[in-house]
């Protein structure tokens, strides 16, 4: 992706890479034995990002530190009106003719995306009709993927990053705001299978907001109009406290996957500590609500390199396993 970045490398050459890639992720996928499997967003060059790559815009938007003192910055919106320049349903399709297995496709959320509006504005383009152009624009991506028999994850990573730039909560509020727009758009068949993921970020082993208190951020974050969620916790230094929280929003038809691998952690987990995490959880949370995840993803920018692919795949097949050991003893 650098190389032809810098012209040395086509087009067409990399898309023959991008392929061998997703082959490669979704063969190595299927053999862990998961009954979903992802392309592994080889093709993004980030999670965040992938929407308006191409697009005219300016530098200088929000900056995002992380604990290690690296930062990314979020590129500026310049002109109207706002369309994505590539949607996730085109890697569900890319992704579709080489496995037969239940596809998970993540989109990033309509809050995120937020922040490209510069604070002054752009002439003769409002801030709310930009909103009206995003919501339109998330809308058809979420159901282009379930269109084409996806699951959908949105990546809600700036929730708990919210907290710590606005302690108010304000800034959440109107995330989650945002973001229901997007899904009262769906229809209850969609919205069951669209999940909302958050995590204080994991770029280059390191997050931007792992201090943020977790109860803290779980009342806003269950207001979002969805019954799946995908949340860190194996990172955490106090799980059972965070799961007793858990336990009191996990009610009605919530699916609650916990994360049960630190993907910034560079040791591999065994299946026997994934198989304990899974059953420390279900002591908070009925096993029938409860669903394993990994805390975030192993490198969420293209030019992330921290975590190799083998020990990714080591990492996943340790969380198969171990959900299947912690299966069995819960005589699920």
């Amino acid at each position: 992706m650098q190389a032809a970045a810098v012209g040395e490398l086509s087009q067409e050459e990399l898309d023959f890479l991008f392929d061998d890639a997703v082959d490669d992720t979704l063969r190595r996928f299927e053999e862990t034995g998961s009954t979903v499997v992802t392309d592994g967003e080889q093709r993004k060059p980030s999670f965040a990002t992938y929407p308006v790559a191409g697009l005219s815009l300016a530098t200088g938007g929000v900056a995002i530190p992380f604990d290690d003192g690296h930062t990314r910055e979020l590129p500026l919106l310049t002109q109207g009106p706002f369309r994505y320049a590539t949607k996730a349903w085109s890697y569900v399709d890319a992704a579709r003719g080489r496995t037969t297995a239940q596809l998970k496709q993540a989109v990033i959320s309509a809050s995120a995306l937020s922040l490209m509006y510069p604070q002054d504005g752009i002439p003769g383009y409002p801030r709310e009709a930009f909103l009206d152009d995003l919501v339109a624009e998330a809308v058809s991506e979420i159901r282009g993927c379930l269109e084409r028999g996806a699951l959908v994850q949105i990546d809600f990573t700036e929730a708990r990053l919210s907290i710590k730039l606005d302690p108010s909560k304000g800034l959440l509020d109107s995330f989650v705001d945002l973001n229901n727009r997007v899904l009262a758009q769906l229809t209850q068949e969609e919205r069951a299978r669209v999940g909302v993921h958050s995590c204080p970020g994991g770029d280059k082993d390191s997050t931007h907001s792992a201090d943020v208190d977790y109860e803290e951020l779980l009342p806003g974050l269950f207001r979002m109009d969805v019954n799946t969620f995908y949340l860190q916790l194996a990172s955490e230094a106090d799980r059972e406290r965070v799961l007793k929280a858990l336990a009191e929003h996990a009610t009605g038809d919530r699916r609650i996957f916990v994360g049960v691998i630190d993907p910034i952690d560079p040791r591999v987990e065994t299946a026997e500590e994934v198989r304990d995490r899974v059953l420390e959880a279900a002591r908070f949370i009925d096993p029938n609500h409860l669903g394993t995840t990994d805390d975030c993803g192993f490198s969420p920018f293209g030019d992330d390199t921290s975590t190799s692919r083998d020990k990714a795949f080591a990492k996943i097949q340790a969380r198969i396993t171990g959900t299947a050991m912690a299966s069995s003893a819960l005589g699920l």
